[in-house]
This record gives structure tokens, sequence and C-alpha cells, in this order.
């Protein structure tokens, strides 16, 4: 006999999404350089909406702390 599953709240999204000016205003870099990271997965973890990439604050936040993690273990 199967059970119905109760449905989980949706995680909350925060309320603004960043752009790659935005990425490329904080960091101080050109926005080919944004492009780029995305391109390589080597910059912070960014989504398409369309053909537009957006980033979430907390996870832009969450690779920050990751990269300042590996610097300082260097």
């Amino acid at each position: 006999m199967a059970t119905a599953k109760t449905p989980q709240p949706a995680p909350s999204l925060p309320d603004e999404y960043l752009t790659p000016d935005d990425i490329a205003l904080k960091f101080k870099v050109p926005k080919e350089t944004v492009y780029y990271w995305h391109k390589k997965h080597t910059g912070p973890p960014g989504f398409r909406v369309g053909k537009h990439i957006r980033y979430d604050p907390t996870a832009v936040q969450a690779w920050v702390t990751q990269q300042s993690n590996l610097d300082s273990a260097a």
C-alpha cells in the first residue's frame, strides 16, 4: 500500500538574484571574466533563466567562504 507523502514547504527564495554585472562589480573584474568563470565552472555557481545567467546570493557567499578556506589551507 502506497502512502501519500506530505508536501514539504518550498525553500525560501532570495528577494533578488544577482546578475553577471553584479558579480563583476562585487569582485571588481570584467564581465567577460564572470562569463568565463561560468563557462569553466570555476566561479560562483550560477544558473540560467532562459538565456540569462543568475546567481543566488547565498550560493555566492558560500563560494567565497570556500575559496577563502582553500587559500588558507594552501
